[in-house]
């Protein structure tokens, strides 16, 4: 059994973001859905206890459309995270978000096709209780407080970010046809992932703080000429810029609220509403 309090803050990241952390400790968390990603690093930055998680594993083994999203949000919620921060790596939809662009969304679309996102689907799970009938609020995606705290860290590091934009989330592991990008840009949306839904509806539903910082590492297909984005070409710029967003993202988890003071939408989420779940 884990321990609730093991952390306060958790981080849907790569390995990057905590491989060089002293005294980092690795548990790992069963969920009733199954297991997440991989197992819990556990570690503390600024006094904050943190709980990270390797979204695609930590051999990057896991593609976006087969990462348990419901197991990995369940896991951070077991160890007591009620905060989480969910940068990812992005396509930028306009010229003038070129590659090094920090965008922190404030809107998203699901353009994914197979993917399980909600814990309220009507099926029982394995502890037998079956979950109510749960339509839940989303008209905002991400929480307000952590988009402020994310923003305002990235220009205490000199990198002054998009203030607002909306991720749109493609099933992947493909990246878009032009004619997919043309029609993504014309829709006045900012950037383009694989793995931001269903992350930050996941999280809504168990009534946890998310916010996303999207780091552009390319122009997607349709916002430029030539061959179109390469899988190197995106490990290169997001491997060029991961300490400067590692720096960022340590300082949001030194601003982010104590979990005992929340008074957010998402904090707020599951007032009124009986789900039928135990949260753990």
């Amino acid at each position: 059994m884990v321990n609730a309090a093991q952390a306060e803050i958790g981080v849907i990241g790569g390995s990057g973001f905590y491989s060089f952390l002293e005294d980092v400790t690795e548990i790992q968390v069963d969920t009733p859905y199954g297991s997440p990603s991989d197992s819990l690093f556990l570690g503390e930055i600024a006094g904050r206890k943190v709980a990270f998680l390797p979204r695609h594993g930590r051999g990057h083994h896991l593609p976006p459309h087969r990462i348990n999203y419901r197991a990995n949000l369940w896991a951070l919620r077991s160890v007591g995270a009620r905060q989480v921060l969910g940068p990812c790596a992005v396509g930028g939809l306009r010229a003038e978000y070129g590659p090094g662009t920090l965008l922190v969304p404030d809107q998203l679309v699901d353009r994914t096709k197979a993917r399980t996102q909600t814990y309220y689907d009507g099926v029982t799970p394995v502890d037998g209780v079956l979950p109510e009938v749960v339509h839940m609020s989303f008209a905002d995606p991400y929480c307000p407080v952590g988009r402020g705290v994310a923003l305002e860290a990235a220009r205490g590091r000199d990198w002054e970010p998009v203030d607002g934009g909306t991720l749109v989330v493609v099933e992947g592991p493909r990246f878009s046809t032009r004619a997919e990008s043309v029609w993504h840009a014309s829709m006045g949306w900012s950037v383009v992932g694989m793995t931001g839904h269903p992350e930050a509806v996941l999280a809504r539903e168990l009534g946890l703080c998310y916010t996303s910082m999207t780091l552009v590492t390319d122009l997607d297909a349709g916002a430029e000429t030539g061959e179109g984005v390469s899988h190197e070409e995106v490990l290169k710029v997001f491997g060029a810029n991961v300490d400067r967003l590692r720096g960022v993202l340590f300082d949001a988890v030194a601003g982010l609220p104590a979990n005992a003071t929340r008074d957010c939408l998402c904090a707020h989420a599951l007032d009124g509403i009986e789900t039928g779940i135990a949260l753990p």
